[in-house]
């Protein structure tokens, strides 16, 4: 009688644990639509901004209704929707505006959630989780479509977009790269045990590169502009990519959906980049007005 040989259990794709072939496959079909919509001009821009919001808010309220957390999902979204398009007419005081009225709505709706007699349980923590999504999905993500219409004197609309996607992306494929290359000193176990510091290593000397270059020929500026502008955005990218874990292991999940083949959810593609829009706004509009940059005023 022959002896049973073990069962010999499917290798991993890759060193990332991840379908790879998929993951390239919607990243380049993601870029398309990016690509597209910044050469089309701001109404395209704006529809994808407003439906990757439209879909991030719902794939994060849609885990936290799975987990007993009470968020008006529809409110919200229409809500987050009001807080992109006004931006645009209206700029950051319109966008600021409804953002004020959303958190009251949210605020105010929570106290009569179970009805005039009964004091609403979780209060606090439902609240605070609502406004939480308000501002790191559709908040940041108005900051990202009035991108589209920014005009300095050294930055259109779109240089501005493809600055500020180049620095992101770099930043994600460097700190990919060297994170399955390198990788083996964890950067935040706690929150995100598979970053390290070699793939973080590896997002700053992309994102500080490109950043260089992008500045230097897209807006044809000083490259250490774009040198520091990379730094921050691989921070910031970073920084973001580290809210999102901490929120899916809260939750207890893995990825915020199944939508991206290889990805997992829109938002888990979003997570960066949604605070890095934020700050590249800020920062156009702060060197617009020539500080610390000579020969602008």
């Amino acid at each position: 009688m022959s002896e049973a040989r073990p069962r010999r259990l499917p290798k991993p794709k890759n060193g990332a644990g991840r379908n790879l072939p998929a993951a390239i496959a919607v990243g380049v079909g993601l870029g398309a639509v990016v690509v597209f919509a910044v050469w089309a001009g701001p109404l395209a821009w704006y529809l994808v901004v407003a439906a990757a919001v439209g879909v991030g808010m719902w794939e994060v309220l849609t885990r936290l209704r799975e987990h007993s957390y009470y968020v008006p999902r529809t409110l919200l979204i229409l809500l987050g929707q009001a807080m992109v398009w006004i931006s645009w007419p209206m700029g950051a005081q319109g966008m600021v505006a409804v953002y004020v009225i959303a958190v009251l709505l949210l605020m105010f709706g929570r106290l009569f959630h179970n009805g005039r007699h009964q004091p609403p349980i979780n209060y606090l923590r439902d609240m605070s989780v609502g406004i939480f999504v308000l501002t790191w999905i559709p908040l940041f993500g108005s900051f990202a479509a009035m991108l589209s219409t920014t005009q300095t004197p050294f930055a259109s609309g779109a240089s501005s977009i493809v600055v500020f996607m180049l620095c992101v992306v770099a930043s994600d494929t460097g700190g990919y790269i060297a994170g399955v290359m390198f990788g083996s000193h964890p950067m935040a176990p706690a929150v995100s045990p598979k970053k390290s510091w070699e793939g973080f290593a590896g997002s700053v000397i992309f994102g500080v590169v490109t950043g260089a270059l992008s500045v230097w020929l897209l807006l044809h500026h000083d490259a250490w502009v774009g040198a520091l502008m990379g730094l921050v955005l691989v921070f910031c990218a970073t920084l973001g990519d580290l809210v999102e874990s901490q929120f899916k292991r809260e939750l207890g999940i893995k990825d915020m959906s199944a939508i991206l083949p290889g990805h997992g959810g829109l938002m888990d593609r979003l997570d960066g980049m949604l605070p890095a829009a934020m700050i590249t706004w800020v920062a156009m509009n702060f060197l617009s007005h020539g500080f610390w940059l000579p020969g602008l005023h």
